[in-house]
């Protein structure tokens, strides 16, 4: 039997690898030669929603909703939906699905530069090139090794799996936390449950918050959490701003308990330009580019083909979300 219907794209980006081409195009269309499959320009997009089945695209305001009486499942290729209106689809009878595991190397690509730059010195040694004429002795205070090192994971799916094997590459030992421990391998990983987090913080050198931003999660690193840090420890978010008490988290770090804190997300975003975080030397940021990967729309692309076919023969889809709530990741929730 054949199954026909409209499927609306807008993938569209100054960043060629967040932009989907026509080369994408032409292989979906190939792929799905019964499908009206159409790429628009976000200007069009409310219209075009009117005869739409399916959506695939970066943004969706709750007030297109009522316009689109055909729609029945919108993608988005991130790995959070908490830029879209979940709520507001779920009621329009539609089903809301988020991507996954193509982010995954960029992102632990991303926290182990970011590990790197403290345990080396890196970040240091860039602040003190140009008003120093030598600062060895500064980093012979400060560094540390990776190997026989702790890393604990926070929110362990997809993404802290492949980070969890490049720290091991490195002689680390690994803790992970999520809310369902893996039924397979395990990988020389050590599994706790969601409950169990905060026991692990003494011990770990190195801490990764891969958290998704939801009402439980909310300000989940508070000053209890980061008054139980190991001395000299580094944090690392690459998971929702929401999670961390900036404030607390600023409190330690004039502390001196922590070495180092390294930040892809935060609230607001971006910061103020006079906020202390910008300015403390202990703190690196950078401008949610974790995700950034020149094969980004190819890992969507595939992602979102692979689902096709499972609506079209009515099986369940991947990364659909359940009761309208936001993840990040296969983490914690």
């Amino acid at each position: 039997m054949r199954v026909t219907g409209k499927v609306v794209i807008a993938l569209n980006s100054p960043h060629s690898f967040w932009a989907i081409s026509s080369e994408h195009l032409d292989w979906l269309r190939e792929a799905f030669p019964d499908l009206d499959v159409c790429a628009v320009a976000d200007d069009q997009l409310p219209v075009a929603l009117a005869e739409a089945d399916v959506y695939f695209g970066w943004r969706l305001d709750a007030g297109w909703l009522p316009f689109a009486p055909r729609l029945k499942w919108v993608a988005t290729p991130a790995a959070g939906t908490d830029h879209l209106p979940a709520y507001e689809i779920a009621a329009a009878g539609a089903v809301l699905t988020r991507s996954f595991g193509f982010h995954a190397q960029p992102m632990a690509e991303h926290a182990m530069g970011m590990i790197l730059g403290f345990s080396r010195g890196l970040l240091t040694s860039a602040r003190l090139q140009r008003t120093r004429r030598w600062w060895k002795d500064d980093l012979a205070a400060e560094f540390f090794d990776l190997a026989g090192a702790t890393m604990l994971i926070v929110g362990c799916g997809s993404i802290g799996t492949h980070l969890a094997l490049l720290g091991q590459a490195f002689g680390m030992r690994v803790i992970a936390v999520r809310r369902s421990l893996p039924a397979g391998p395990r990988l020389g990983v050590e599994w706790l449950p969601a409950t169990g987090w905060r026991q692990a913080l003494p011990v770990a050198d190195v801490v990764v918050n891969l958290l998704p931003g939801t009402s439980d999660t909310a300000r989940m690193f508070d000053a209890s959490a980061f008054a139980a840090f190991k001395p000299g420890s580094v944090f690392v978010n690459l998971g929702r701003g929401a999670t961390v008490d900036q404030a607390a988290l600023l409190d330690a770090l004039d502390a001196r308990p922590l070495l180092g804190v390294a930040l892809d997300v935060t609230v607001p975003r971006p910061l103020p330009r006079r906020d202390r975080l910008r300015r403390h030397p202990r703190v690196l940021l950078t401008p949610k580019s974790a995700v950034f990967s020149r094969s980004y729309m190819d890992g969507a692309v595939r992602f979102f083909a692979d689902n096709m076919q499972r609506y079209l023969v009515g099986r369940p889809l991947r990364g659909a979300i359940e009761g309208a709530l936001s993840e990040t990741t296969e983490g914690i929730g």
